[in-house]
């Protein structure tokens, strides 16, 4: 890449700004002789910085120095959206993004985000480790990325401010807050409740001012963002358990040796254990904080009633013989049994 371009993207914030001048002048642009860059929307200290951080360093040392990978967390780079964008083009070398930009356009990253589908975060981890979690990574290389890895997202359970969930019943006439996702919108609505799609940063102010009555999501991101405090009840539903995606740039990695891309993903690979022990105890430390906190954590959940009820769910965005096929070799894996690993 021709350093005023490199400096371009490095510039460019959190806005695709001028896309129709940046994005095609991207195209074609070469990597050798400069940093490569890697983009996390995360904050410094997150499981994920951490990991990409570990991988750049492990990667420098496989290469004695040839590649080497610049980590630019909390949106430097721009949104997810944004830097998958330009990683498509061969602006940005590494991205690691959640599934949700990915499953308009590789319908496979929707199976793994499908609700209560898998049984445990180990479960999760031995599917996403095996062949399913190969072909997903696969499918990524038709639209621009090459899969490298999966990285985790915890388990995410519903919050409420005053009301704890056991069975579907309990959902009746709650305004659950959601991402923009018609996944997730479907999901709630299955599980009984009136989905509520808000951008996370009002998420705190409607709990308080009773616009929504709970949210979800895994417990760090529920202890960071303090939505415990106006929402103390927590509900193990489990709901999702989906990973995130660590990728590469097709562009970027055509541009590799066939021996620099074996060095890449074996770096990616021994990334991906630091990455889940930085989670674990991360999640370890959120709960001992919410614990302090006094906040009600209630893990009596009827998960079987609430998957009876994802059929539908599961029809409608697996709506493919093969993507069918995936959940049904998801479902018939194990053993695993139910728990609150998160």
């Amino acid at each position: 890449m021709a350093d005023w371009n490199r400096r371009a993207v490095l510039k460019r914030g959190g806005a695709l700004a001028a896309a129709g001048s940046i994005l095609p002048s991207l195209a074609g642009c070469g990597i050798l002789g400069h940093p490569l860059l890697a983009a996390d929307s995360q904050p410094n200290g997150y499981p994920t910085v951490e990991a990409l951080r570990f991988f750049a360093r492990d990667l420098a040392s496989r290469t004695d120095g040839r590649l080497n990978v610049q980590v630019y967390p909390s949106e430097t780079l721009g949104s997810q959206n944004d830097s998958m964008e330009l990683a498509q083009f061969g602006g940005v070398d590494f991205i690691r993004l959640n599934m949700a930009p990915l499953n308009v356009l590789v319908p496979e990253t929707s199976v793994p985000a499908l609700p209560f589908l898998f049984r445990s975060i180990q479960h999760m981890r031995t599917v996403m480790d095996g062949r399913i979690g190969r072909e997903i990574l696969d499918a990524l290389a038709g639209y621009g990325l090459i899969g490298l890895a999966f990285y985790d997202s915890g388990a995410r359970s519903i919050y409420t401010v005053d009301r704890p969930i056991h069975t579907p019943s309990d959902m009746r006439g709650l305004k659950i807050r959601v991402q923009t996702s018609d996944l997730f919108v479907a999901m709630i609505e299955a599980m009984g409740g009136n989905a509520t799609p808000m951008a996370y940063g009002e998420v705190y102010q409607g709990l308080v001012q009773g616009v929504i009555d709970g949210a979800e999501n895994n417990f760090p991101s529920y202890e960071s963002s303090r939505h415990f405090e106006p929402a103390p009840v927590y509900s193990l539903t489990r709901h999702v358990m989906a990973p995130e995606v660590f990728a590469m740039s097709l562009r970027s990695w055509n541009k590799l040796s066939s021996i620099d891309q074996a060095h890449v993903r074996a770096s990616a690979q021994a990334s991906v254990p630091v990455m889940r022990k930085l989670w674990d105890d991360q999640v370890a430390t959120s709960r001992n904080i919410l614990d302090k906190a006094g906040v009600q954590i209630f893990a009596d959940i009827d998960r079987p009633a609430f998957a009876a009820r994802m059929e539908p769910v599961w029809d409608r965005f697996a709506d493919q013989p093969r993507l069918r096929q995936m959940v049904e070799d998801i479902r018939a894996s194990g053993p695993f049994e139910e728990n609150d690993d998160d």
